[in-house]
C-alpha cells in the first residue's frame, strides 16, 4: 500500500479537480467577507468587529484561529513519522488553554481595548510600553505568519503537482495576496467569520476522515495501532517516545523546553489575545475559552487517529518523499481513503485553515502598528479613526509582503516546529509582562521594557544559534554549522529569563511603582467596573433604568418638565428650555438623572450626581487621556453623588480627548444653543 501511494505522489489526485475546488473556496470566502464586513472607517469595527460576537461564536473563532496548518498538517505528519513525540505538540497546546482561561482571558477583556499595549499602559508609562508591546506583537505575528505561508506552499505543491522551488514560491505569494485582500475588505469581522466557518469544516472533516480510517480496521483502535507498527520502519518504536527527540539528557531537556514554551505561549500570542476584545464583556471572554478548550480537545483526539492512520495506510517513506514532506501526511491519507475527491475536499479545508490563521495574524500585526505606534506614539492620540484604519490597511500590505518573503525561505520546514518556536517567544516576552502588570504592584515600566525587549532578544538569539537553524541534517541551513546552544527549543531558558528580567528591571530601576494605579487596575480587572457592553451598530446608547430620560427625536433637544422625574423630549424644533422653578430643577433623589437622547446634547442632573453618559463609539465617558489610554478609575465624589467614572455598566474610555471647559461655558452646547436654567447642567 505504501508503494502504491508513493507511485502516485508526484501527481496526487486530479489537479484540475483540485484547482476547481480551491478556486471555488476562494470565491465563496470573498463573498462571505463582503457580506459580513462592517463599516471600515471605525477603528473599533476594523480591529474588534464592534465587540459584537457571542462567547460560543468567539470560541469557534478561537479554535479556528488556533487550529492552524501547524495543527492539521504538521501534527498529523509528526504523529505519522514519530509517534508520541509528534503528538506532544497537541498535548502541550491543549494544556496551554488552561493558562489562558485562569489568568488572562477575563482580566484582559476588562482592562484592554484593542491590543495588549492597552492593558500594559493602564498603569505604566504610555510611550515606551506601547513601543515595546507593538514591537513584540509585530515580530511574533510575522514569524508565525511565515510558518503558515510555508505550510500553504507545501499544501499547494502537493495539490497542483508543483515540484520546482520557483513554482512553490509563486503559490506562497498567491496565498499571501488572497489573504491580504480578505483583511483589507473585511477587517476583523470578515476574518472572524472565516475562522468560524473554517473551524466547523475542519472538525467535520476530521470526524469523517477518522471514521474512514477506523472503518478500515473494523472500528478497532488496537487493530489500527498494529497496522501502524507493521508499516513503520522502526516497528513498535512508533508507539513509544524517543523517535523525534532520541535519548539522553539533551533530548529530555529539549522535550521539557518544548513543553514550557508551548504551555505558556498561547496566553501570550498576540492574535489570540486580540480575540478576547471581539466579545462584549469578560463573561463572554471566559465562555469563549471554555468553548475553545472543548473544540480543540476533541480535534486533537481526531488528530491522533489520523496520524496513526497515515502511518498504517500511507507510511513514513511515502510521506517524507511527497511534495511538502511531513506536512503532506493528511492530504495523502485523504487520497488513500477517499480518492481524488476526498483529497480535493480535505486540501481545501486545510487551505481554509491557513487562510483563517493568516488573516488573524495580519490584522493583529496591523493593529499593533496602527493603534499603538501610529495613533498613540507618532500622532500622540490625535489621529482620527479613518486615518488609523488607513494606516492599518497599509500595514497589512507591508506585513503580508514580509510574511510572503519569509514563507518562501521557510518552505519545506515542519511548520509545527516553527509554531513551537513562536510560542516560546510569546511566553518569554509577552506573558511575563502581562502577569506582572496584572498581579504585582511593584512592577514598573522599566521592568516591562526589560521583560519584553530582553525576552525577545534572548529567544531570537537562542533560536538562531540552535540546531534548528544550523549544524544538523534537519536544520534550516544544514550545510552550515554555527550552533552553540544545544537545545532546538529555547523555552526552558528564555521563559525564566523573561520573568527574571521583568523582576530585575522593576527592583533595580529608578522608577517607583504605582501602587495606587495597580489597586485601580486590580479592581477593574477582577470586577469589570467601568466596562460597558457593546451596542450593535446603529442603535442608540441604552438608557438608565428608573426615572431617566427618554430619547428625543433626531435633531431635537431635551426639555425638563415639572414632574421631578427627569427630562422628556421637547416638541419638534425646540431646543433646551428651563423648567419652572421648583420642578424640573429637582428630580427625585432615588432615581437616576436624565440621559440625553441620540441627538439631544443636554441632560438634566439633580443633586444626586450626573447621569451615565456614553462616548460616541459606545464606551464609557470616562475622561480619556490624549494618548488614548484608560484613565484611572475614580471611586466616588465628595458630595455623595455617583462618580463620573465608576458607573454600573460603564465602559472603556473611547471618545476623543476634550480639555476642560472654560468657566461658565458648557462644552456640549453649540453656539446659539440655550443654556439650561438654574439647577440644571449639561454634559
Amino acid at each position: 500500500m505504501t508503494a502504491a501511494v508513493a507511485a502516485v505522489s508526484p501527481a496526487p489526485g486530479d489537479p484540475l479537480l483540485n484547482i476547481l475546488v480551491f478556486s471555488s473556496f476562494i470565491l465563496l470566502a470573498f463573498v462571505l467577507v463582503l457580506r459580513v464586513r462592517r463599516r471600515s472607517s471605525a477603528a473599533r469595527d476594523y480591529y474588534t468587529a464592534g465587540s459584537g460576537f457571542t462567547g460560543p461564536e468567539n470560541g469557534l473563532a478561537l479554535s479556528g484561529d488556533f487550529l492552524s496548518a501547524a495543527t492539521f498538517l504538521g501534527i498529523v505528519g509528526a504523529v505519522a513519522v514519530a509517534g508520541p513525540d509528534g503528538f506532544l505538540y497537541a498535548v502541550v497546546a491543549f494544556v496551554a488553554w488552561l493558562v489562558a482561561l485562569f489568568f488572562v482571558a477575563e482580566m484582559l477583556r476588562n482592562t484592554g481595548r484593542y491590543t495588549m499595549a492597552d492593558v500594559l499602559s493602564y498603569r505604566l508609562r504610555q510611550r515606551p510600553v506601547r513601543a515595546a508591546a507593538a514591537t513584540s506583537a509585530v515580530v511574533i505575528s510575522t514569524l508565525y505568519l511565515l510558518g503558515q505561508l510555508a505550510g500553504a506552499g507545501g499544501l499547494l505543491a502537493l495539490l497542483l503537482n508543483i515540484t520546482d522551488r520557483a513554482g512553490q514560491s509563486a503559490t506562497i505569494a498567491g496565498v499571501g495576496a488572497v489573504v491580504i485582500g480578505y483583511v483589507l475588505i473585511g477587517g476583523m469581522s470578515g476574518a472572524t467569520w472565516i475562522q468560524i466557518v473554517k473551524a466547523v469544516l475542519l472538525l467535520a472533516t476530521g470526524m469523517i476522515m477518522a471514521a474512514f480510517v477506523l472503518g478500515t480496521t473494523g472500528l478497532s483502535l488496537p487493530a489500527l495501532l498494529t497496522a501502524a507498527v507493521a508499516n513503520h520502519p522502526r516497528g513498535e518504536a512508533v508507539l513509544s517516545p524517543g523517535l523525534l527527540y532520541g535519548g539522553g539528557l539533551t533530548a529530555n531537556l529539549d522535550l521539557l523546553s518544548l513543553a514550557v514554551g508551548g504551555v505558556l505561549g498561547v496566553a501570550g500570542l498576540p492574535h489570540i489575545l486580540m480575540r478576547f476584545y471581539t466579545v462584549p464583556d469578560a463573561r463572554q471572554a471566559r465562555k469563549s475559552v471554555v468553548w475553545a478548550i472543548w473544540l480543540i480537545g476533541a480535534f486533537f483526539l481526531l488528530v491522533l487517529a489520523l496520524g496513526y492512520g497515515a502511518t498504517a495506510l500511507v507510511g513514513p517513506e511515502a510521506i517524507l518523499a511527497a511534495p511538502g514532506g511531513v506536512n503532506s501526511a493528511a492530504p495523502l491519507l485523504a487520497l488513500q481513503i477517499g480518492g481524488p475527491v476526498m483529497l480535493a475536499l480535505v486540501s481545501a479545508v486545510a487551505f481554509a485553515t491557513i487562510l483563517a490563521v493568516v488573516a488573524g495574524l495580519m490584522i493583529t500585526a496591523a493593529a499593533a502598528f496602527a493603534h499603538d505606534v501610529y495613533a498613540q506614539l507618532l500622532r500622540r492620540g490625535q489621529a482620527t479613526a479613518a486615518e488609523e484604519v488607513r494606516v492599518a490597511r497599509l500595514t497589512t500590505v507591508v506585513i503580508g509582503l514580509v510574511g510572503i518573503a519569509g514563507g518562501i525561505l521557510a518552505n519545506g520546514q515542519n511548520i509545527a516546529f516553527l509554531a513551537a518556536l513562536t510560542f516560546a517567544m510569546a511566553a518569554s516576552a509577552n506573558l511575563p509582562t502581562l502577569l506582572y502588570s496584572l498581579f504585582w504592584k511593584g512592577f514598573t515600566t522599566t521592568g516591562a521594557l526589560w521583560s519584553m525587549y530582553g525576552g525577545l532578544t534572548v529567544t531570537l538569539t537562542l533560536i538562531v544559534f540552535s540546531p534548528a537553524v544550523s549544524g544538523a541534517p534537519t536544520a534550516m541551513l544544514p550545510d552550515l554549522d554555527f550552533a552553540w546552544f544545544p537545545l532546538a527549543n529555547p523555552g526552558l531558558v528564555s521563559v525564566p529569563v523573561g520573568f527574571l528580567l521583568g523582576y530585575l528591571g522593576s527592583v533595580l530601576g529608578r522608577e517607583r511603582p504605582d501602587a495606587a494605579g495597580h489597586a485601580q487596575m486590580s479592581v477593574r480587572a477582577l470586577t469589570g467596573a467601568g466596562l460597558q457592553r457593546a451596542v450593535p451598530e446603529g442603535l442608540p446608547a441604552p438608557l438608565p433604568t428608573g426615572h431617566g430620560a427618554h430619547p428625543a427625536p433626531a435633531g431635537h433637544g431635551v426639555t425638563p418638565v415639572p414632574t421631578g422625574h427627569g427630562a422628556h423630549p421637547a416638541p419638534a424644533g425646540h431646543g433646551v428650555h428651563p423648567a419652572p422653578a421648583g420642578h424640573g430643577a429637582h428630580p427625585r433623589p432615588d432615581g437616576p438623572a436624565a440621559h440625553p437622547g441620540p441627538a439631544g446634547p443636554a441632560v438634566h442632573r439633580g443633586p444626586a450626581g450626573p447621569a451615565p453618559h456614553r462616548s460616541p463609539d459606545g464606551g464609557a465617558a470616562r475622561t480619556a487621556r490624549p494618548d488614548g489610554a484608560a484613565a484611572p478609575l475614580r471611586t466616588g465624589r465628595p458630595h455623595g453623588g455617583p462618580s463620573r467614572d465608576a458607573r454600573p455598566g460603564g465602559g472603556q474610555p473611547t471618545g476623543p480627548y476634550r480639555p476642560p471647559a472654560a468657566p461658565g461655558r458648557d462644552p456640549q452646547l453649540r453656539p446659539g444653543r440655550e443654556r439650561p436654567g438654574p439647577g440644571t447642567s449639561s454634559r
